[in-house]
């Protein structure tokens, strides 16, 4: 990178940190940490448990998110300070030695704009997670089966937890379906952008002719509900129909039925578990999923509402990324327009920076 070069980048960076500002208004969060404190210093604000941890939870996102600015902040006003100082004493070396800080610069500042970005409402909840593959057989069983663990692998890298709630294993390989939960700070912020259908165009390993096969997953997210989000499903409403747990390692396979699928009539969402032993708890775990997939339901409708778009455009069954590994190997994604060739990778759950782009392309829209 040149000096002009860089130049440019201090230029763009120094845009951001001001739009960023300019959102996030810093001195109103200073001046709502301030409220706070005093808030927490009268006694009678803990007798209000429910109150009080609603509070706490919005000092801690107000902290993070004003830490992260400041951060970023300084580390540019830091680095144009001593980079002007170096190109007007002519002190080639510790320009230089800035510029090749670049990288960690711009990553500093983009990590903001995804804090940012990851402040809604829903973002900081956990994410529920259900995996179907299209139709084509054992082919698009293992295509889902992939996704399952490109998922998995990711939530590793991130640290968070899984709980694996129904799974469903295919015939020949793969699974037929998949539901479970990522835990962990913004779990479903990101993983919101993976709502959608993906497409896998590969040659198959199931076709003694080596012919390349197109195949189909839907992926559908929604943020687990909390307890005080007043979402009343009625019994008339839905249909609850118990089975025998299936799947590997299940100690009660073919013992009890205690797996339990419930269909909620109007919208025909079915919603399954069998991750426990008792068909109560797999049933409240069930409602709690239902009660996940209506709420981010509704928040569709709203945002097509705000949108302007019509109610039959709402919904999951949108195409939002091809995975290519034949006859060449590419990933792109159709909302970020971005094509990625670290494929493996990928697949192997290295995708932070794939949603970060499709993040930031839903922003600036």
């Amino acid at each position: 990178m040149d000096n002009y070069e860089y130049t440019e980048l201090l230029k763009k960076l120094d845009i951001k940190i001001d739009n960023i500002a300019q959102i996030i208004k810093p001195q109103n969060i200073i001046k709502r940490l301030c409220e706070i404190e005093e808030m927490e210093q009268d006694p009678s604000f803990w007798s209000d448990a429910a109150n009080a941890a609603v509070i706490s939870k919005e000092k801690t996102a107000a902290n993070q998110i004003l830490s992260r600015y400041k951060k970023a902040k300084n580390a540019l006003d830091d680095t144009k300070e001593i980079y002007e100082m170096a190109s007007e004493e002519g002190d080639e070396d510790t320009a230089q030695e800035v510029v090749s800080e670049a990288s960690k610069l711009e990553s500093l500042v983009t990590d903001l704009e995804i804090a940012m970005m990851l402040s809604g409402e829903n973002d900081n909840k956990n994410a529920i997670i259900s995996i179907h593959p299209g139709a084509g057989g054992t082919e698009s069983q293992d295509w889902a089966s992939m996704l399952y663990r490109m998922y998995l692998r990711w939530a590793e890298r991130k640290g968070f937890k899984v709980e694996t709630l129904d799974f469903q294993e295919g015939e020949e390989a793969g699974l037929k379906d998949v539901s479970f939960i990522i835990s962990g700070v913004n779990a479903y912020g990101y993983l919101k952008a993976e709502n959608g259908i993906h497409r896998l165009v590969r040659i198959s390993p199931f076709d003694s002719n080596a012919k390349r096969h197109t195949s189909f997953s839907s992926v559908m997210v929604s943020p687990e509900v909390d307890d005080d989000i007043d979402i009343v499903i009625e019994d008339k409403d839905i249909r609850i129909d118990t089975y025998r747990a299936s799947g590997a390692g299940g100690q009660h396979v073919n013992k009890t039925e205690s797996a339990i699928r419930i269909t909620h009539i109007q919208t025909g969402i079915v919603v399954q578990c069998q991750n426990d032993r008792s068909q109560h708890k797999n049933k409240a775990t069930a409602l709690k999923m239902l009660k996940s997939r209506l709420y981010e339901l509704e928040l569709e409708k709203q945002q097509a509402l705000k949108d302007g778009v019509e109610k039959s455009e709402i919904g999951w069954g949108h195409q939002i990324r091809s995975y290519v590994l034949a006859p060449y190997q590419q990933v792109k994604d159709t909302r970020s327009n971005i094509a990625y060739s670290n494929v493996s990778a990928l697949l192997d759950g290295d995708i932070s920076k794939m949603i970060e782009d499709v993040l930031i392309s839903q922003q600036s829209k």
